[in-house]
C-alpha cells in the first residue's frame, strides 16, 4: 500500500523547480517554513551541516549506503531547533511531527543519497528522514514506521 502512495501520479503534484532540480545539487530541493515566512534549499545547503553514512535496508526495499545530515544539526543550522514541533510533509501530503523530546529518544537522518548520489523520485527522494538505528527492528515489524517519511517537500516548525 505504501508503494501506491509514491505512484508516478504522484510526483507531478510536487513544487514544478523540484522536477526539474533532480541531480543539479544548487536547485531547490526541500522548502522550510516558520512561520509565515517560507524558503528553498538546494542539495548543497542541505548536506553543509556534514553528511554522516550508515549501511541498512529501508522498509520500501532500497539497500545499501544511505548517506545524509543528522536532523538536529540541521535543524539548528536552520534555526527550527527550538520549535515546540516540526512538521514534515511528504510529496504525497503524508505529514509526520517531531517534539524536542522526541527527537532526543532518537539519532534521525534526513537522507539526501543512497550509495553516493542524490535520491530520485524512483527511490522515494530526493529526501528521506529515518532512524539508522532502528531499521531492523522496523524490518521485523517490532518498531513503527510512523515518524519514517520519503518524498520529504517541507520541514514546517511552530
Amino acid at each position: 500500500m505504501l508503494s501506491m502512495m509514491f505512484s508516478s501520479l504522484l510526483w507531478p503534484l510536487a513544487a514544478p523547480a523540484r522536477a526539474e532540480s533532480q541531480g543539479a545539487p544548487d536547485a531547490p530541493i526541500l522548502a522550510i517554513t516558520r512561520g509565515g515566512e517560507s524558503r528553498t534549499l538546494s542539495l548543497r545547503e542541505i548536506e553543509e551541516t556534514g553528511l554522516r553514512h550508515v549501511e541498512m535496508r529501508h522498509p520500501e526495499g532500497l539497500e545499501g549506503r544511505f548517506s545524509g545530515v543528522n536532523l538536529d544539526d540541521f535543524l539548528a543550522a536552520n534555526g527550527l531547533d527550538e520549535a515546540r514541533r516540526v512538521r514534515f510533509i511528504a510529496d504525497d501530503g503524508y505529514t509526520t511531527f517531531l517534539t524536542p523530546a522526541e527527537r532526543r529518544e532518537k539519532r534521525y537522518l534526513m537522507v539526501t543519497r543512497l550509495d553516493g548520489e542524490p535520491i530520485g523520485p524512483d527511490q522515494f527522494g530526493p529526501l528521506m528522514l529515518v532512524v539508522p538505528e532502528e531499521a531492523e527492528a522496523v524490518l521485523a515489524g517490532t518498531a513503527p514506521l510512523t515518524r519514517w517519511i520519503w518524498a520529504l517537500r517541507e520541514v514546517s516548525a511552530r
